[in-house]
């Protein structure tokens, strides 16, 4: 329901036969002879509508099968039923989940071919052709890497949870580093210890790291010594002989300049994220940034002359954008030739300003438009869809879709996203990740404000015996 009437949410009454003129939705699960089969009735806007679906009971063998396809069933109904009181329907069909690579690269790993995956997507899940095909590709990356990896390889990921202001559609946590500028040096050296914890149980326990995220926040925000004692600590306490890939974020333009970039390239990093979100003034001033478009051309243009590799990420669905306005910041990214374009689509996040303050954004149409728009432009210019994922609440219910010249597909995104190797995370805000052999995922996190991260170092070492303690 979230995903099809967005302006909606749920309340569930046990009693809808005393309000039954209201608009309701009632699914019943029903079991026959030979199928269970879900029906569900929505009655919306004086219109009602009907859906069914239905699998063999034969199917239903075990609790976990049971479940999903009953769940499966369910929201196929649901679905059906809806798509009768749309004008539009969802790119994304049915599918609800984060991840809907998954379903992709099971069914390639079953052997069948890319068409038939399609097929599979657009019959079974209403997904629109478009997008199913960006989903096999996307999954044919994540399988790629897999067959690469070992049980021994991690990713590692370090949290800066610090930021020049607040971008007004972010929820994220992160402090003004104006504001908090003295939070900064115990920020370091909590890290720092954290750092030299996780080098120990890195090492005593044979594991090996394939690539390095230091995100945020916005990294570049720190000042050059604390970012240099930072990685000159990574540097020196970690094996990094099996790197492939190592980022820093410096998403906001307005703190990336040539001694930091020069700090970042020698001390290992061969990657770099440069976020200007949109290339309008207008644009950029409406979600509170203080750079310019000159400033994020100016970062792009030396991150380019360091020699390293280039990611931009741009936003489809900011406020006081349009498609023209939306066309021009990628035509303008492409013009640097980044490896990495991200593309983006606005979440309605509830904790940030856009929220709080009702700001009006581009409609469904507008933002099916810049992205289609971006799809065309990116394929036609040699990228290929590498990852994708989707969030509540975004404009139109589209993805957010990474994309990336052949052979520079994002090794860390791809770990992360899809969940292929353990994901240990360092500094304010990380999540670590504890993939076992059969899949399953143990999450652990650290706080999230500086001021508590500084104060939790007990917290810190029972993450590492769990870390211990998960490999035997």
């Amino acid at each position: 329901m979230l995903a099809l009437f967005p302006g909606e949410r749920p309340v569930y009454s046990s009693a809808v036969a005393d309000n039954y003129g209201q608009p309701h939705a009632i699914s019943r699960l029903l079991y026959g002879t030979v199928y269970a089969q879900s029906i569900t009735v929505i009655r919306r806007g004086g219109r009602v509508s009907r859906g069914m679906a239905r699998v063999k009971r034969t199917k239903l063998a075990g609790k976990l099968v049971s479940d999903r396809l009953l769940q499966r069933i369910i929201k196929q109904s649901f679905y059906r039923a809806a798509s009768e009181l749309m004008d539009v329907r969802p790119v994304w069909g049915s599918l609800t989940g984060i991840r809907p690579t998954r379903i992709a690269s099971a069914a390639l790993l079953e052997g069948m071919s890319d068409v038939s995956v399609v097929r599979k997507l657009t019959r079974d899940y209403y997904v629109a052709t478009e997008r199913a095909g960006m989903c096999v590709r996307a999954a044919k990356s994540s399988l790629a890497l897999s067959y690469t990896l070992s049980p021994d390889d991690i990713a590692l990921y370090v949290g800066i949870p610090f930021c020049p202001t607040r971008c007004a559609y972010c929820s994220f946590v992160s402090n003004s580093v104006e504001k908090s500028f003295g939070l900064i040096d115990p920020f370091v050296q909590t890290l720092l210890s954290e750092i030299e914890a996780a080098a120990r149980v890195v090492d005593e326990l044979g594991l090996r790291i394939i690539t390095i995220y230091i995100g945020g926040g916005t990294p570049t925000a720190l000042p050059p010594d604390a970012l240099e004692t930072i990685m000159t600590a990574l540097k020196t306490s970690f094996d990094l002989s099996g790197i492939r890939e190592y980022t820093v974020e410096a998403g906001r333009p307005d703190t990336i300049t040539s001694h930091k970039l020069e700090i970042v390239r020698r001390l290992g990093a061969g990657r770099v994220c440069v976020n200007p979100q949109s290339m309008s003034a207008e644009v950029l001033e409406a979600i509170g940034r203080k750079h310019t478009p000159e400033d994020a051309l100016e970062a792009a243009r030396i991150v380019r002359e360091s020699g390293m590799a280039l990611n931009m990420d741009i936003i489809a669905g900011l406020p006081a954008d349009t498609p023209g306005g939306f066309r021009h910041t990628l035509d303008t990214t492409l013009t640097f030739e980044p490896e990495n374009i991200t593309v983006h689509t606005l979440s309605l996040k509830k904790g940030s300003r856009i929220m709080l303050e009702g700001t009006r954004t581009p409609t469904g149409e507008d933002v099916s438009e810049m992205l289609g728009y971006a799809s065309r432009r990116l394929s036609g210019n040699g990228y290929g869809p590498y990852y994708l994922y989707r969030q509540k609440y975004t404009s139109g219910g589209y993805e957010n879709t990474g994309w990336s010249l052949p052979g520079h597909e994002g090794v860390y995104n791809i770990c992360m996203m899809e969940e292929l190797c353990t994901v240990l995370a360092l500094g304010g805000g990380g999540v670590t990740k504890l993939v076992d052999p059969e899949g399953r995922i143990q999450r652990i996190f650290n706080a999230k404000y500086p001021r508590e991260y500084i104060m939790q170092e007990d917290k810190q070492r029972a993450k590492f015996e769990t870390i211990r303690r998960s490999r035997g």
